[in-house]
Parts: structure tokens; C-alpha cells; sequence
């Protein structure tokens, strides 16, 4: 059963964190996960699907002097959202709250930690999240894309850089045929995406995100792994001759991708989507 965690945190100190967040962000989930049940910990670190996603740290951040960096304010609040979707949702969920909320473990990131003040959760079983999409007769799709998503296209080097309805819905059927039950596996074939949905982006750019460090031997330090992808805002709305099953399927799959994530790298941050399905005027 597909889970959200809204983390509320508050920085020990003042301290600098870098605009791509996510890797440290998970670096330090998964250690807290590890604290709590290392079985857990491991098949979500090891898993081939994504078992996780990480929104970014939300809230007012100070000016740092540092290069590519931000600053926390031990004064302000952030919000912090984490999306479960593997099968093993109960042992994950588990491995995340008891540390932070039974024993009072904070995040700890490079340079400082992060208290978790207030923890929050919600479900929604994958035959509610189908159920609800036939509500809506004539749906439009808001996607606010808050952090990159890395989207390639099938088996190329060549990275989406545009919000495009196959890329964008292609990935969200992956995500929920690889963790939903037998029974609601769905086969919506690319070209039913490219010709029955419309896309609108309304603000959109492109950005590279750091998803991890490896050190270089050659050099002697750490280097950054990037990612390149698109952020911002595009509404989805469908032709009038779009079959009704593909309809509330690509309705599933949106409200699906608060939890997933979409694209790759969803763990450390990227893909991060606020969705709102409305009703759209004939």
C-alpha cells in the first residue's frame, strides 16, 4: 500500500547543505533505517525498483558564501516529503519512524543535523487510487515538478529536457506495474500516450542535480555524479476521443506519482511531483 511521510524539521544550527540536497538527504535516511532494521534498510538500498522517493528540503533558506550551497536557519522549519511504494511498504515505514520519533534520532547530514519535530503519515491502497480516477469525467492533470526529473529516453543516452506526455506517463506505468498488485497491472502502449494526451507546461526549466559522490582516484577527491532533468509546472488534459479506460488509467497513474516519484534517481531527490486532478469545462 503506497505511504507518504511528511518530516517537519528544524536545523540543531545554522549550517550549509547544497542545492542538490537529496543524495545527503538519503545517505542519512538510510543510516537511520539501518539503526532500526538493517534487513530493511538493505533491500531498499539494494531493491531494482524504487522503493523510496525523496521530495527536497522545503522551507526559507539563508544566503551561503559556498559555491552550489544553501543555508539552513535553526529559526525556520522544513518540510521534508518521503514517498513509499515497495511491496515491503510495513518494514520501510517501520525502519524510518521508530528511529526518528521513538528513540529521537536525528537526521545528520555533513555539516549538521536535522530534528524531526512533527512526523505525519497517509495511505491510499492501489484499488482506492483506481477507484478514484473514474471520478472525475472530464480530468485535467497539474504536475508541479519541485525537484529534477531524470527521465531517459528507453535505452539511449539521451536525456528528456521537456515535459512530454510519453516520457512523463511512460515512466509512472513502469513505477506502478513493478509494485502493484497482479490484478492492476495496466498496459497502456506509448503510442495511446503520445496520441489521447495533451501537455501544456505552464513554467518549466532545466537544471542539473548531483545525485551522488565517488572519489576519484585520478584526481584525489571526491566528484560529484550528475543528472540533468526539467523542473516546473505543466497541466495534462486529454483528447475528446480518448478511450475511457486509458483515460482513468494515466488519472491512476498521476495521483500515483505523489508517491513514486518520477524518473530516475527518486531516492535522492529527483522527480519530486505535486499533483492536482481537476475537472475540466467542456
Amino acid at each position: 500500500m503506497p505511504q507518504k511521510i511528511t518530516l517537519i524539521l528544524r536545523p540543531e544550527s545554522g549550517f550549509d547543505i547544497p542545492y542538490s540536497d537529496g543524495y545527503q538527504l538519503y545517505s542519512s535516511l538510510l543510516g537511520i533505517m539501518q539503526e532500526a532494521d538493517e534487513t530493511a534498510a538493505s533491500h531498499t538500498h539494494d531493491s531494482p525498483i524504487s522503493s523510496i522517493s525523496l521530495g527536497p528540503l522545503e522551507g526559507k533558506f539563508l544566503h551561503s558564501h559556498r559555491s552550489r550551497h544553501k543555508a539552513v536557519d535553526p529559526n525556520e522549519r522544513y518540510n521534508l516529503k518521503i514517498g513509499i511504494t515497495d511491496p515491503k511498504e510495513v518494514e520501510i515505514f517501520r525502519s524510518i519512524i521508530q528511529p526518528l520519533v521513538l528513540r529521537e534520532r536525528n537526521l545528520r547530514l555533513e555539516r549538521g543535523d536535522l530534528r524531526a519535530e512533527e512526523v505525519s503519515s497517509s495511505t491510499a491502497s492501489f484499488q482506492d487510487i483506481v477507484k478514484s480516477a473514474g471520478e472525475v469525467k472530464n480530468p485535467y492533470l497539474d504536475f508541479e515538478f519541485k525537484s529534477p526529473v531524470c527521465i531517459q529516453y528507453r535505452n539511449s543516452k539521451v536525456i528528456e529536457m521537456f515535459p512530454h506526455r510519453e516520457a512523463v506517463f511512460h515512466s509512472l506505468l513502469s513505477k506502478w506495474n513493478s509494485v502493484c498488485p497482479e490484478e492492476l497491472r495496466m498496459n497502456i502502449e506509448r503510442d495511446e500516450m503520445a496520441r489521447y494526451i495533451v501537455e501544456k507546461p505552464m513554467a518549466y526549466d532545466t537544471h542539473s542535480v548531483v545525485v551522488n559522490t565517488v572519489f576519484d582516484k585520478v584526481k584525489g577527491h571526491p566528484r560529484p555524479i550528475m543528472k540533468q532533468g526539467f523542473v516546473g509546472r505543466c497541466r495534462y488534459t486529454f483528447t475528446r476521443d480518448a478511450p475511457d479506460g486509458m483515460r482513468n488509467g494515466i488519472v491512476a497513474l498521476a495521483r500515483f506519482a505523489e508517491y513514486s516519484g518520477v524518473g530516475s534517481a527518486v531516492a535522492r531527490g529527483c522527480g519530486a511531483a505535486k499533483v492536482t486532478v481537476g475537472e475540466a469545462e467542456r
